[in-house]
């Protein structure tokens, strides 16, 4: 019996270098703008796909754009952008499409591709719940602080 790999298989496109670029809204804080790189650390880690950069739709550094030319730099053909959003909105709808013809513009042998935003996604739901119980067990005293709440005063029970 073989144990499933961690890593879902991806799809294979014929011809195609694929990049995904994983976009945020963007924050003057730079504890939030860290947090995508480190979204795109692990989703490095547990992908299969070669490239992936991290960018910010506003701003921040990287730009769409600047991620689009890393891509393109390490020789990508196809550049899925997906926004690390939760819901569709005007961002999703109309700022990151621009965005990322815009930068797409200046490398047209490229093609790119927007993908949906997070959204009700069934593991969201699993997410919600678990981080729940983490503050829950941290206010009842039985557990650290999480990732999150490390640098902050989160997950205080308040009377």
């Amino acid at each position: 019996m073989t144990t499933p790999s961690k890593v879902p298989p991806k799809l294979e496109v014929p011809s195609e270098k694929v990049a995904v670029i994983l976009v945020d809204h963007g924050s003057r804080r730079a504890e939030s703008n860290d947090l995508l790189l480190d979204v795109v650390v692990a989703f490095r880690a547990n992908s299969s796909w070669s490239i992936v950069e991290p960018a910010h739709m506003e701003l921040a550094e990287p730009s769409i754009a600047t991620a689009f030319g890393r891509c393109a730099e390490q020789g990508a053909t196809l550049v899925i952008v997906f926004p690390y959003f939760l819901s569709p909105g005007r961002h999703w709808h109309e700022d990151i499409p621009r965005l990322a013809a815009e930068a797409a513009a200046a490398w047209p042998k490229i093609r790119h591709l927007v993908t949906a935003p997070l959204g009700l996604h069934p593991l969201m739901l699993q997410v919600i719940d678990q981080r729940i119980a983490a503050c829950l067990s941290r206010v009842a005293g039985d557990s650290t602080q999480c990732e999150l709440c490390s640098d902050s005063t989160g997950c205080n029970l308040l009377p």
